[in-house]
């Protein structure tokens, strides 16, 4: 049921051509304009992809959204490149699209800070003095050091010297306090964000931000022949690829000569450690069973996807994009047990591995694939359940449901 109010959405990231962040940022807009009118305020290096998209891809949906672009002048982001930087921009962004709004002299109901953010990064949308959401909020902890031993020590110090800005910001940020103060309804991501903002009572929600569109509509779920693994994501110290790669290779290494050639390892993405794991795949001998697969287009991935038998994702992030793109073709995930996708995967749809030594995880790890290997009656069920998970909580459509409640009890 459509509603009047107009929601005042700023969406740093959008992208409906791209996945991660910049796909959260459009499917978002799409999801409030399912309900209500959205004013959506993106970056101005956005509008190309979304006016080529819109016109591509009709949809009666679009007429309630109006776009605006907005960016800080050259002087104050001639320093950005790419991700470098992105953090302090996208500070300094919402501090100016406050007076961005106000000249344009909009009307709109409710403000809502949409995308890329987290714990520690304020918001300045309080200051329109209208009812506010704030989130989805996700919360990164610290990586256990254990997991950051393989990589180059600046790692480790980027890591913890990261965490130390984020406790100025919990501990001393007047911004962060008052967007906490002055938010209507937080929507927290994982768990451990209401326990680090000291949230109470019904000023926040929990429910996971990530989702997908569904690839996999009235198909039925197979269990694929052979036993291809797939891990997708960038090549960084967070995603854990030194885990997945190594637990793989202490996995098939335990397989009879006869049953290892049906065995596979996909990695999908590119990043700064591509070529450690190269040289790790290399000097394992393990060239002829672990992939590495350059970023592809997305109708490829789902291909790679529908194609598999298990998502290994043994991440320390606090979220997980893929996740739900792996729950949605019913593969089984393997994870760990942490605030991200330790969260939404149960023993109905994975298995999940605590948080212990390095010489354990890649054990418990190892057996979890070869648990899934030997028992195919267990991947069966684990599939239904991976694809009874999607439908239930990880399509967009439950995001906007969720939103449509918290617009809902906001006026």
């Amino acid at each position: 049921m459509k509603t009047n109010q107009t929601i005042l959405a700023s969406c740093y990231a959008v992208n409906p051509y791209k996945g991660s962040e910049d796909a959260m940022g459009w499917n978002f807009i799409c999801q409030i304009a399912r309900f209500r009118k959205v004013i959506a305020i993106t970056r101005e290096n956005n509008r190309k992809n979304i006016e080529k998209y819109i016109a591509e891809h009709p949809n009666g949906i679009y007429r309630n959204i109006t776009f605006l672009y907005f960016d800080l002048p050259y002087w104050m982001r001639f320093w950005k490149k790419g991700s470098r930087g992105a953090l302090l921009y996208y500070y300094l962004w919402q501090k100016g699209i406050v007076s961005f709004i106000k000249k344009q002299k909009l009307e709109f109901d409710i403000t809502h800070n949409v995308n890329f953010h987290n714990d520690w990064t304020p918001s300045f949308l309080w200051k329109l003095h209208k009812p506010m959401v704030w989130g989805p909020v996700g919360h990164h902890p610290l990586i256990p050091s254990q997991y950051l031993n393989m990589y180059s020590k600046t790692h480790f110090i980027k890591d913890r010297l990261t965490w130390i800005v984020k406790n100025f910001f919990w501990k001393f940020s007047s911004s962060l306090k008052n967007t906490i103060k002055h938010s209507g309804h937080i929507w927290c991501m994982n768990t451990s964000v209401p326990e680090k903002l000291n949230l109470s009572g019904n000023s926040y929600s929990l429910y996971p931000s990530v989702a997908t569109e569904d690839f996999k509509q009235n198909e039925e779920i197979k269990l694929k022949t052979g036993f291809t693994v797939i891990s997708v994501g960038r090549f960084v110290p967070l995603k854990g690829f030194d885990l997945t790669i190594r637990s793989f290779i202490e996995f098939i290494s335990q397989l009879p000569e006869k049953d290892k050639a049906e065995c596979k390892l996909i990695l999908v993405g590119a990043g700064e450690q591509k070529a450690l794991y190269e040289s790790l795949i290399e000097r394992s001998g393990m060239n002829d069973f672990i992939e590495i697969k350059e970023w592809v287009e997305r109708k490829e991935l789902m291909k790679l996807y529908d194609s598999a038998s298990v998502f290994l994702f043994p991440s320390h992030e606090g979220a997980g994009m893929v996740v739900p793109e792996a729950l949605c073709f019913g593969l089984p995930v393997i994870c760990l047990q942490n605030e991200g996708p330790g969260e939404f995967i149960n023993n109905s749809c994975g298995i999940t591995v605590p948080k212990q030594n390095y010489k354990k995880t890649l054990e418990e790890l190892s057996m979890a694939l070869m648990r899934l290997y030997l028992d195919k009656p267990l991947r069966k069920k684990l599939s239904l359940g991976a694809r009874k998970q999607y439908v239930e909580k990880f399509s967009w459509e439950k995001r906007g449901e969720h939103l449509n409640e918290i617009y809902s009890k906001m006026i």
